[in-house]
């Protein structure tokens, strides 16, 4: 019997009601044995038999649907699924902060993704959990649009925010692995065989193909803050904004700080801390230069997507002129490069005093993702309890790798 898959995670219902329905046909016939106190009849006993196989067919079933669900998903790095989409587009960040301080209690799309994500993850949380897109909805960092917090002369419409590190890693186009469980290995291809021309009656040389595995292992992340009970109460959807905008924030640039420049260590190992990466020199940067990092990249058989660098190093080369020549263009212009996008970040650090230039295809750089962002809120923590407030954590567990570290160029010499 072909059955329908439904998208995402969800299990198809029609698997579970025939299921509940089989289940119920047996209690109903011990039940029956057992009020008329006598065992059950040969054709009773080759019937329950005939429906306890019946339900091995269907947990069968059921297996396979998950599984190729969950393999649909992960094809690409992961799908977007449109009924996931909507469910997560009504989560409230606020709204499952403010349940936990009322006894836990959740409903509506907060309590339906509960279940969801358990189920995919095959574990419950230590507080809910919310889905990474509710701390991904964020506005411009500077300022805040939404009306007044609290009172008419409380401009909230003039609040003034911090100014922020740009998060640049995960939009570059690294690969994301989402819904994970245990530690990931990935296999490699590392050499292959080799063909060669021969003399006549010469015998060929032998070759083979060789292959290693590239792993991720759970690290986790978090941030710890004490937010006042007035605050979380407000209605005010400028609230749940700032709130979220400031919580996003922090563990964001986490990830994307540790996608740069892990130490490996508690952190993932970052790409620039990473053996096997492409070398060169722009300590004079002329387009003689420039041109030499985009031919090891070439040379590699990778296709540089972007450029990645600070202010300092971007700033010298819109300075500097291709040429001496009358009316030449200077090394980047209009944020491009020799037609790539120039990104800028304070996230990439100077190195021995040096500014830092990355060239290369960011899409091989892999995130995985071990399941939601965890919401705990506590209150009761004994500082923010005398005051009325409550003690919020958030936790993500994540790890990098790189698929090919050829696949970039560093270039750490900018004076």
């Amino acid at each position: 019997m072909k059955l329908p898959l439904c998208k995402g995670n969800t299990v198809p219902h029609k698997i579970k009601e025939q299921r509940a329905q089989v289940v119920a046909e047996m209690r109903q016939m011990v039940e029956a044995a057992q009020t008329e106190k006598r065992s059950l009849s040969g054709d009773e006993a080759a019937k329950f038999d005939l429906l306890k196989t019946k339900i091995t067919e269907l947990e069968a079933q059921e297996s396979r649907a998950v599984f190729l669900a969950e393999a649909e998903r992960r094809q690409h790095g992961h799908v977007v699924d449109r009924q996931t989409v909507a469910l997560e587009s009504r989560i409230n960040l606020l709204d499952a902060i403010r349940s936990q301080m009322n006894g836990g209690q959740v409903n509506g799309a907060l309590a339906e993704f509960q279940q969801e994500a358990t189920r995919s993850n095959g574990r419950a949380p230590e507080g809910l959990y919310v889905p990474m897109s509710a701390f991904e909805k964020r506005d411009a960092q500077t300022t805040t649009t939404a009306a007044g917090i609290v009172h008419a002369d409380f401009r909230a419409d003039q609040f003034i925010g911090p100014l922020r590190n740009s998060l640049m890693m995960r939009s570059l186009g690294a690969r994301v692995l989402s819904g994970l469980r245990g530690d990931l290995t990935i296999p490699k291809y590392k050499s292959g065989m080799s063909a060669g021309w021969v003399g006549e009656n010469e015998a060929l040389t032998e070759s083979g193909m060789s292959f290693e595995d590239i792993g991720m292992k759970p690290r986790h992340v978090g941030a710890l803050t004490e937010m006042s009970r007035q605050l979380i109460q407000q209605s005010d959807p400028s609230v749940e904004q700032l709130v979220r905008d400031d919580l996003s924030f922090v563990m964001a640039e986490a990830l994307d700080r540790a996608m740069l420049t892990g130490d490996g260590v508690k952190e993932p190992l970052g790409l620039l801390n990473r053996k096997g990466l492409q070398t060169g020199s722009l300590a004079d940067p002329t387009w003689t230069a420039v041109l030499a990092l985009l031919q090891k990249i070439e040379d590699a058989n990778v296709t540089a997507n972007s450029w990645l660098t600070s202010s300092t190093v971007a700033t010298k080369l819109r300075g500097t002129l291709k040429s001496a020549s009358a009316g030449a263009a200077y090394l980047a212009e209009s944020g491009r490069m020799a037609d790539l996008p120039l990104n800028v970040t304070k996230q990439v650090p100077l190195k021995a005093g040096k500014g830092q230039i990355i060239l290369g295809d960011f899409s091989q750089i892999l995130l995985g993702l071990w399941g939601e962002v965890d919401l705990l809120v506590n209150p009761y923590a004994e500082t923010a309890y005398k005051r009325g407030g409550v003690m919020v954590r958030t936790m993500m567990t994540a790890d990098v790798n790189v698929r090919h570290e050829e696949a970039f160029v560093v270039a750490s010499d900018v004076a």
